[in-house]
């Protein structure tokens, strides 16, 4: 009994001391994501909003974009010499780029160096993360008893939302404790900054840990890989279950994840306009979700990996229209009674600190019934007294904001949660999924590809390409002479969360097999 103990404790001290590691990466990782509207104005020319915010989703799309060639690099040194001294490697090399985001000097010092800078450390961001996921699966799946691999790697599944969850409370902290000028102005960056502190202290827990079993084993035995790569993705059969892997299972859950958590929070914060409480409803549904990552890794090791997957997909491609409009409805004004008294509009010229002039801003704020209250602030860029001109269209920038009441806010967190949900139920058993697929002295490579190729590319590109097509379809509209709602033009960004999902979807069922562990060394 005292030797079970140990063994348990041990167990559980490899899976604590990777997830901290792994859930760090993944907060500097996202933290960019979650200023990327704040980013937009620091690192990119000013003039026009949209095309800014769309160039920091492009940076920040470059970043999964590498993750897969990080996959293939660190993967093959996991492979060649191991998984904790790779791992490290990769938890460095995050930190420190992390770090120096938050030291660029802005657009306006540095000028096109700025968004340059920004675009290399995001590449080496993801290369980073590309090497590290793949070693804390394998790591801990290798220290795991093969009938409880799926609770045990879900463990490792809860980081990137918990990353997700600790970049939002690190922010709105920050945001708390200074004025919004300063937070504006410079505080943006002090997320960036704890990141160099919170990687020390994971890099001392991860250099007292052991080199994995399974991996030591094979070492001892001379049975480990030469050349991984040609191994991995040379070999016909082995490369069959890559594809497989990529196809029938992680494209689809990598569409899922980001449509769940990334879009969910820019959908709330550019469409809804309810940016100081998009935060807070992120927080709530990521703290009620969580939990479930390690159900459905523990229900796979019982029911099988396959189904839980699939199912979380199927619900989440069917549903995801009806859930956005559901979320733009609760909030929308005209769905609200106004309290027509309390309307005020002003108009206003303030220093322009970039021009050296005057910007005209006329100010529209409404009050309802509810408790609801909405803004909007239309900035007009002047050039010696007259409108300021920008490829032949006036320098007009409009934001609308609101603040919504308790109920509305809860309505907001329920459907988000949602999403998490199937989030949840795709992402929860694929680590155990992955490493079952592949022999130990290939396994990092191997899995690791398909890994970050799904949530890479395929899920990692979402926010960019859905903001594009929305920006497509209400450009159509509008030189159609459509009255559509900003609400059906932005339901056009879910076709490609829908149409990736519903093609992993048919391949998942008809090509896996659904049988776990397919792989014992």
């Amino acid at each position: 009994m005292s030797n079970q103990n140990e063994q348990k404790s041990s167990l559980f001290t490899i899976i604590g001391a990777s997830s901290v590691g792994t859930m760090i990466e993944w907060y500097d990782f996202y933290i960019f994501g979650s200023l990327a509207t704040i980013i937009a104005t620091k690192f990119f020319p000013t003039g026009n909003a949209t095309a800014a915010f769309l160039s920091t989703l492009a940076t920040f799309a470059a970043g999964f974009v590498v993750r897969p060639f990080g996959a293939l690099f660190f993967g093959r040194l996991g492979d060649l010499i191991g998984r904790k001294y790779t791992f490290m490697v990769t938890l460095l090399l995050m930190g420190g780029a992390t770090f120096l985001i938050g030291c660029i000097p802005g657009y306006e010092t540095i000028g096109f160096m700025a968004p340059v800078l920004v675009l290399i450390l995001r590449l080496l961001q993801g290369l980073a993360l590309g090497g590290e996921y793949g070693g804390a699966a394998t790591y801990v799946a290798e220290h795991s008893p093969a009938e409880k691999r799926g609770y045990m790697t879900s463990w490792i599944q809860t980081t990137a939302t918990i990353g997700l969850f600790v970049s939002l409370i690190v922010i709105m902290v920050t945001k708390k404790s200074m004025d919004k000028a300063a937070f504006e102005d410079w505080g943006w960056r002090v997320p960036f900054w704890i990141s160099l502190f919170m990687v020390a202290i994971s890099y001392v827990i991860r250099k007292n840990m052991h080199e994995s079993p399974l991996f030591a084993k094979v070492k001892a035995e001379g049975k480990s890989s030469t050349n991984p790569l040609k191994e991995s993705f040379g070999n016909k059969y082995n490369f069959k279950y890559v594809l497989l892997a990529l196809f029938g299972a992680v494209m689809g859950q990598g569409v899922v994840w980001y449509t769940g958590q990334f879009y969910a929070m820019s959908f709330i914060e550019k469409v809804l306009g309810i940016s100081d409480q998009v935060g807070e409803i992120m927080m709530y549904a990521i703290i009620f979700a969580t939990p479930f990552f390690v159900l459905w890794g523990w229900l796979s090791d019982k029911v099988g990996r396959k189904w839980i997957m699939m199912g979380g997909m199927l619900i989440a491609i069917l549903s995801y229209r009806t859930i956005y409009e559901k979320m733009y409805q609760t909030v929308n004004p005209e769905n609200k009674t106004e309290i027509s008294e309390k309307a005020e509009s002003k108009a206003e010229l303030v220093p322009n600190k970039k021009t050296a002039g005057f910007d005209s801003v006329y100010t529209t704020t409404k009050a309802y019934t509810d408790g609801t209250t909405t803004k909007s602030v239309k900035t007009v860029t002047l050039e010696n007294g007259v409108v300021k001109m920008k490829e032949g269209k006036p320098m007009v920038e409009t934001k609308n904001t609101k603040v919504i009441n308790s109920s509305d806010q809860w309505s907001l967190v329920f459907w988000v949660f949602l999403q998490i949900l199937f989030v949840t139920m795709v992402y929860g058993p694929i680590a155990a999924f992955l490493v079952e697929m592949f022999p130990t002295k290939i396994r990092y490579t191997s899995m690791s590809l398909p890994y970050h190729i799904g949530n890479g590319i395929f899920g990692g590109l979402l926010p960019a390409i859905a903001t594009s097509l929305v920006t497509s379809a209400q450009k159509a509209n509008e030189a159609a002479g459509l009255a559509k709602t900003a609400n059906q033009s932005y339901l056009e960004g879910l076709w490609y969360p829908i149409i990736i999902g519903a093609i992993c979807f048919v391949i998942g069922v008809i090509y896996l097999d659904g049988k776990d562990n397919k792989v014992e060394d």
